[in-house]
């Protein structure tokens, strides 16, 4: 069995059944396969969870990107797209995303949950070409220093989108999409030149007359 069929085998049994699988070799014989045979493709299920999530994001990137006005947009745009885009996977998978995220809440409700690392490493990636694209348009202000940490700041807001989502009970999570909208536009105020860089400028400008 191929990876990714032993992976829409795990999803289905999480959606039938609302837990993971008690043991590897209970999962494995109902695939037809041993143990070894399972093992030669993942090492726990712990790690098929975290092959799924840098999937998600791998499927929203792929898709977002290939309608025809992706090129058109602008890096708040393409932001909002990848994100409408993951909402759209995630309801699909609701069951997946709350007994992951669920899980890693009770345990460690002030930690990243380890299940998004690849998830979030890939994505960081993503927002770092966004942000690498909106300082050569302007779109997002030039400020040695300070922007070495954007990248860091949009993982923590995609962490807050994906537990809004775990959250949200409004119907067609339509509070999400809303959520998306307002987070976006606030990181690109905040990233995008503003009254911050005006008085940078103005305080280089002090600073240049005096010498």
């Amino acid at each position: 069995m191929e990876p990714t069929d032993l992976k829409a085998a795990y999803l289905d049994f999480l959606r039938r059944h609302g837990h993971a699988p008690k043991t590897v070799f209970v999962f494995a014989e109902a695939q037809g396969l041993t143990e070894a045979e399972f093992y030669r493709q993942y090492a726990s299920f712990a790690v098929i969870d975290r092959e799924i999530w840098a999937d998600f994001g791998r499927d929203a990137r792929l898709q977002a990107a290939q309608e025809p006005v992706w090129q058109g947009y602008s890096a708040r745009e393409k932001l909002l797209a990848f994100y409408y885009t993951l909402l759209e996977i995630l309801k699909n998978n609701r069951s997946f995303v709350l007994l992951t995220l669920g899980r890693s809440q009770k345990r460690q409700p002030a930690l990243v949950p380890k299940v998004l690392h690849k998830f979030e490493a890939e994505f960081k990636d993503f927002i770092q070409g966004l942000l690498h694209e909106g300082r050569t348009t302007g779109e997002v202000a030039s400020r040695p220093f300070l922007q070495d940490g954007y990248a860091r700041f949009f993982v923590r807001q995609l962490q807050f989108i994906l537990l809004y989502f775990v959250r949200d009970e409004s119907a067609n999570f339509e509070r999400t999409d809303a959520a998306v909208e307002k987070a976006v536009t606030l990181s690109f105020d905040l990233v995008g030149r503003n009254t911050f860089d005006s008085a940078l400028d103005f305080g280089r400008f002090l600073l240049q007359k005096r010498a």
